[in-house]
């Protein structure tokens, strides 16, 4: 499948969902904890070199960013979880527009939920992972940083967070295996994402 990003326009950031886009397209959001390399793979998808901020600081991300794709989809760049460096009040406001926008954002298709691939199963993402799922937000795994790991630890590291789900549920999202080093993962990205959307019609 041809996943060639033809155009894409930065549309605007949002403080909450209230001053989101007023749109019908889908949207795909892009979420994840601290230091996920999320603004790295948004680069690396659209093939953009600094279409998200990227920062050695965790948190660069504090709005709700939307960028449109060859007219037809929005990606979304959501604040993360999980920042340890941030004071509580700051991390709480975060998870409220996290919170807002997937459970009221009505064109919101699909979730990606990134998991650094290096660790075993942290809570903050478990804990991420359960609330979408009993809030029923169609969400997909993508495992980052893949690059880091040896092929047999990112099998265990896997393995270990499909043991974890699978005590809660009887059947598991997809999972993407991404590195934005070695330049994999987003043609499967972007084929679901497209194939998503001509279901949609």
């Amino acid at each position: 499948m041809l996943t060639e990003i033809k155009k894409i326009e930065f549309v605007k950031s949002s403080p909450d969902l209230r001053s989101c886009p007023d749109s019908d397209l889908p949207e795909y959001a892009f979420v994840g904890r601290s230091n996920v390399g999320k603004s790295s793979l948004i680069n690396y998808i659209t093939e953009r070199k600094s279409l998200a901020k990227t920062s050695s600081t965790p948190g660069k991300t504090r709005l709700i960013n939307h960028f449109i794709i060859d007219n037809s989809w929005f990606l979304v760049d959501l604040p993360g979880y999980g920042y340890a460096k941030v004071s509580k009040k700051d991390r709480e406001k975060f998870m409220k527009i996290i919170h807002d926008y997937l459970l009221k954002r009505e064109n919101m298709i699909c979730l990606f939920i990134l998991i650094d691939s290096r660790h075993s199963p942290q809570k903050a993402d478990l804990d991420f992972i359960r609330w979408s799922g009993q809030k029923e937000i169609p969400f997909v795994l993508v495992f980052t940083k893949t690059d880091k790991l040896k092929p047999g630890e990112l099998d265990v590291n896997v393995a270990e967070y499909r043991k974890q789900l699978l005590t809660e549920w009887e059947e598991l999202p997809p999972v993407f295996l991404t590195s934005t080093v070695k330049k994999t993962g987003r043609n499967e990205i972007l084929s679901f994402i497209i194939k998503t959307n001509l279901s949609l019609k």
